[in-house]
């Protein structure tokens, strides 16, 4: 199976939120309760594009999945560490489509000097911290009955990456927009 890797765009929107609604309506993956409007997906697109890697995952262009990053926390301090995001359409799990977005992920991340790559993870999702653990996450956190969804309770994890070497006055952060990548 061929699969292309390439920046979403907003006019994406309606096939990311295709893939994104069962995440929203069937599962604590996410913890948003109610499906966004096309429009107001396409502008999370937009925005994340700004500084961030959005990325969509085609397969005979179709679009199959999408991972992004986006700011850690708000402050100038962490502008070295990303959460990432990651949606894979329900008829391909499984298939290595994760991994191909989040390798691509982690190169561009490194490009912009990001040296932190984290993920937050509802527990119990098994599948997601197996995934991360195999492209090299670990565990830093643990928050209980943070999360209520569906009438229930959810842990929540952080998985972290360290993708970069911590030394004083690190170079800045480069946005995604100037970082020319797909160019």
């Amino acid at each position: 199976m061929e699969i292309k890797i390439e920046p979403a765009k907003k006019e994406d929107a309606r096939r990311l939120l295709e893939i994104y609604t069962p995440y929203i309506l069937n599962t604590a993956i996410t913890f948003e309760y109610t499906i966004p409007s096309v429009e107001e997906f396409a502008q999370r697109i937009e925005n994340t594009l700004i500084n961030y890697p959005y990325l969509v995952a085609k397969k005979d262009d179709l679009i199959i999945g999408y991972a992004y990053t986006s700011a850690f926390k708000s402050r100038a301090a962490y502008d070295w560490a990303v959460e990432t995001s990651i949606y894979i359409d329900m008829r391909y799990r499984g298939l290595g489509i994760g991994k191909l977005l989040y390798d691509e992920l982690e190169k561009i991340t490194k490009l912009q000097n990001v040296l932190n790559m984290n993920a937050c993870i509802a527990i119990p999702d098994e599948g997601s911290v197996i995934f991360h653990k195999k492209m090299g996450y670990l565990e830093v956190a643990h928050f209980h009955q943070c999360g209520y969804k569906f009438d229930k309770w959810y842990d929540m994890i952080w998985m972290e990456k360290i993708v970069g070497e911590h030394i004083l006055n690190p170079p800045k952060v480069i946005p995604f927009s100037l970082l020319g990548y797909f160019n």
